[in-house]
C-alpha cells in the first residue's frame, strides 16, 4: 500500500478529493516504478485537486505533474534501480497516475536523470515550473535576445514560473521588469534579482495596438490581454515566450506588433516537450540556480497538506515555490 491524493467522480459527476492508501498492484502500466521522494504542487495541480478547471480526463486519477525519486524497480534500459530521476508532464496527472503519491509508474522514456549538482529535493524545488522557466529562458536565447539588447518583462513575478525566471535571467545578465499583482512582494522580487517591478494593472485593461516600444524580451504566464499588452509594448525584433493562461486563455491581439515591429510570439509546452531539449534546460537549470534563493522562495507541505494548499495557490495566498514531502 501506498498513500496517494485521490481524485474520484461520482456516477452524478460530483468530484471528490482525500488521501487514499491505494495498492501497489494498482499503479497504472510502465517500465519504471518509482519510490517518490518530493513533488510539487503546480497551477494545473490546483486547478485538478479543486476541480476548478477540466484537467483529470480519467477517473480516478492521481494529481502531480511532477515528481524526483529513486527507481525501484524497472525494465527500461536507461533507469537501474537506485537512479534518480525526474518527471514532468507527459499527460500525468491528468491522464496516467501522478506524483502526488509515495509511488508512481510509467514508462521511462518519460524520465530524466536529476543532475549530479542537484539534491531530489532540489529538483522538486525547480519543479515543473521552473523547468518551463528554463525553457522560456533558452528560447529567448535561440532567438538571439541577449542581454545588450534591452530589458526582459516577466509576468506573474510572484508565481513558480516568474519567480525561477527572475532568478535565472538576472543570472545571465538581463535587466528583469517584474510585472505583479502583490505590490507587497517587491523585496521578494528585487531579491530575486528583479530591477524593476510594475503593477498588473498597468497591463491588465485593453491598450492599444501598438504601445511604447519597451521590452527586447519577455516571459508570460498570463495570456489574455495581459499578454496582448506586453506584445503591444515590444522593442522591434522582440520576443515573447508564452507559457501560461493564469489569467484567460483568450489572446485579444492584433497582428501589429509582428507585421510593424517584427516581434515574434514563440509558444512554450512543456508537457510533450521533447527529451532532448529536457536535458538541455535542467542541465542549464543545475548551472544557473543559485540554492539559496531557490530555498528562499519555497515553502514546504506534507502530502496531507496538498488539498487544503491547492486552493490558496489559487486565490494567489501562495508565492514562489510549493514542495510536497512524503510521507
Amino acid at each position: 500500500m501506498f498513500k496517494a491524493v485521490m481524485i474520484e467522480k461520482s456516477a452524478d459527476g460530483t468530484q471528490s478529493v482525500a488521501i487514499r492508501d491505494v495498492p501497489e498492484d494498482q499503479l497504472p502500466e510502465g517500465d519504471v516504478t518509482v519510490r517518490v521522494e518530493y513533488s510539487t504542487l503546480n497551477y494545473k495541480d490546483a486547478l485538478a485537486i479543486t476541480g476548478r478547471g477540466p484537467i483529470v480526463r480519467s477517473f480516478p486519477m492521481i494529481p502531480g505533474v511532477d515528481f524526483a525519486g529513486v527507481v525501484e524497480n524497472s525494465q527500461h534500459p536507461d533507469f537501474a534501480p537506485g537512479a534518480r530521476v525526474i518527471l514532468n508532464g507527459w499527460g500525468v496527472g491528468e491522464k496516467h497516475w501522478g506524483g502526488l503519491a509515495q509511488k508512481a509508474r510509467m514508462s521511462g522514456d518519460w524520465l530524466v536523470p536529476v543532475p549530479a549538482q542537484l539534491t531530489t529535493r532540489q529538483a522538486m524545488e525547480i519543479g515543473t515550473a521552473g523547468y518551463t522557466a528554463m525553457l522560456c529562458v533558452q528560447a529567448l536565447q535561440r532567438e538571439d535576445v541577449t542581454p545588450d539588447k534591452g530589458p526582459v518583462l516577466v509576468t506573474g513575478a510572484a508565481g513558480g514560473v516568474g519567480s525561477v525566471a527572475i532568478m535565472l535571467l538576472s543570472r545571465l545578465g538581463y535587466h528583469v521588469v517584474a510585472v505583479t499583482g502583490r505590490p507587497e512582494e517587491e523585496a521578494y522580487l528585487t531579491g530575486l534579482g528583479a530591477s524593476e517591478i510594475r503593477a498588473r494593472q498597468d497591463f491588465s485593461t485593453p491598450g492599444k495596438p501598438l504601445d511604447k516600444a519597451r521590452w527586447a524580451g519577455a516571459v508570460d504566464v498570463a495570456g489574455g490581454v495581459i499578454l496582448a499588452n506586453v506584445c503591444a509594448s515590444m522593442a522591434y525584433g522582440g520576443v515573447v515566450t508564452a507559457c501560461g493562461l493564469a489569467s484567460d486563455m483568450s489572446f485579444p491581439s492584433t497582428v501589429a506588433p509582428f507585421i510593424l515591429r517584427g516581434v515574434t510570439l514563440v509558444g512554450i509546452d512543456s508537457v510533450m516537450c521533447p527529451k532532448h531539449r529536457r536535458l538541455a534546460a535542467w542541465a542549464g537549470l543545475a548551472e544557473l540556480i543559485d540554492a539559496a534563493k531557490l530555498a528562499a522562495m519555497t515553502s514546504d507541505i506534507t502530502l496531507d497538506d496538498a488539498i487544503e494548499a491547492a486552493a490558496s495557490l489559487l486565490d494567489g495566498k501562495i508565492r514562489g515555490r510549493v514542495v510536497v514531502r512524503m510521507p
